[in-house]
């Protein structure tokens, strides 16, 4: 990529970096994140900026467009969730619930503004979409972790199924085609989240909070073998990409 493009991209990176490690610091002073998810949260940033830069040397962009940074904030909000629940795992009396809550939800409430500001702006692309995506489906997978040491090691399946289909792409390549979109499957996708923080603010009696995150995960069942069964359906055909988010 050119010289222009790396400093605006890198200079990105480096303040929601920043914005993490306030947030992480406000966490500890504040709600006493101790040392594991301090370290949980650190380790977060420094993968996430790695996996991004690539990301966008891959695809050439010259800097992230206003949907991405929207995503990006995001992003920061994961890493403050992630750090909060390493730290549950290891100090569970000291967790603070309602602000892990709270983290939780902004994020997926913003999942809702990347995609309208990308198409207000025009900035839709592959990078966009994919870096949204990824975000969600590392937000969903720390908080099955934090819901699993609530309900059972069963709700683990709904932060790896995801990865799990991404890996059995790798050994079956019929599977990386591009899946046609779908209204169910965001629907589907945004149910994930919504259980598993209701679930994880622990408003509901245990039984109920359980049914709750059963549907989330057969839901999740029922779309992941619609799309494995479309793809193998469709394996011989052609596929032709969609537009996504274009940074600009």
């Amino acid at each position: 990529m050119t010289t222009v493009a790396r400093p605006q991209t890198t200079q990105q990176q480096a303040v929601a970096a920043g914005a993490h490690v306030v947030l992480l610091v406000t966490l500890s002073a504040c709600a006493g994140l101790g040392p594991t998810g301090l370290a949980a949260g650190f380790a977060y940033i420094v993968g996430l900026c790695g996996l991004l830069t690539g990301a966008v040397r891959r695809a050439e962009a010259t800097r992230l467009g206003p949907a991405d940074l929207v995503t990006l904030t995001r992003a920061v909000l994961v890493g403050a969730v992630t750090a909060i629940v390493a730290d549950a795992l290891f100090r569970s009396s000291h967790t603070p619930v309602a602000l892990l809550v709270a983290l939780a939800a902004t994020a997926l409430a913003l999942d809702a503004v990347d995609g309208q500001v990308a198409r207000r702006s025009g900035t839709v692309s592959a990078l966009g979409a994919r870096f949204d995506m990824e975000v969600d489906a590392f937000l969903v997978l720390v908080l099955s972790v934090y819901v699993a040491t609530l309900m059972g090691p069963w709700v683990l399946a709904i932060g790896v199924m995801r990865y799990a289909f991404v890996a059995a792409s790798w050994m079956a390549p019929w599977m990386r085609s591009a899946l046609p979109t779908r209204y169910s499957a965001k629907t589907v996708a945004a149910w994930q989240g919504i259980a598993l923080v209701v679930a994880a603010s622990q408003v509901l009696l245990l039984p109920l909070a359980i049914v709750v995150v059963s549907s989330a995960l057969a839901s999740l069942v029922w779309s992941f073998g619609r799309d494995v069964v479309w793809l193998w359906r469709h394996a011989d055909v052609p596929q032709v990409p969609e537009p996504r988010r274009q940074s600009v």
